[in-house]
């Protein structure tokens, strides 16, 4: 089942159905991670757009710092993708950092075309090198 079809705007889901719908340890570790180590709170938002399938249509998080996206959540059936918009300030360095992440990363990074200032990523996170990879590019938006 659809997300988007099991919370529409009205039913926002808890973190727990969130987590549960997920399936996946990394959701956490991720979550975790950006609380401890940039003292952010999630934040729960809902999309209609219908753009690529209805992809971003349903409830995601958010996570910012000091008014600065660091990356926005989907959840989907067993996975779940991050997206970080990698902008012009952080390109060089994201760039140069590709040499080490792994090899989707690097694919994606290559293939992403940069449109409103930036390249937005949508990374699936399936396993703890992409989580790493994701992590990394989220250091970055905040140096």
């Amino acid at each position: 089942m659809q997300w988007s079809e099991m919370f529409n705007k009205e039913n926002e889901p808890s973190e727990e159905q969130m987590r549960a719908f997920v399936g996946s340890e990394l959701w956490d570790e991720l979550g975790g991670y950006l609380r401890e180590k940039y003292g952010v709170k999630p934040k729960l938002t809902y999309s209609s757009c219908a753009m690529d399938g209805g992809f971003w249509k349903g409830w995601h998080v958010k996570y910012k710092k000091g008014g600065r996206a660091l990356c926005t959540l989907y959840p989907k059936e067993g996975v779940f993708f991050a997206l970080v918009v990698v902008g012009e300030r952080e390109a060089a360095e994201a760039e140069a950092m590709m040499s080490v992440c792994d090899k989707y990363t690097r694919e994606l990074y290559g293939k992403t075309e940069a449109c409103m200032g930036g390249k937005w990523l949508v990374m699936e996170v399936k396993n703890e090198k992409i989580l790493r990879d994701v992590k990394n590019l989220v250091a970055l938006k905040v140096n």
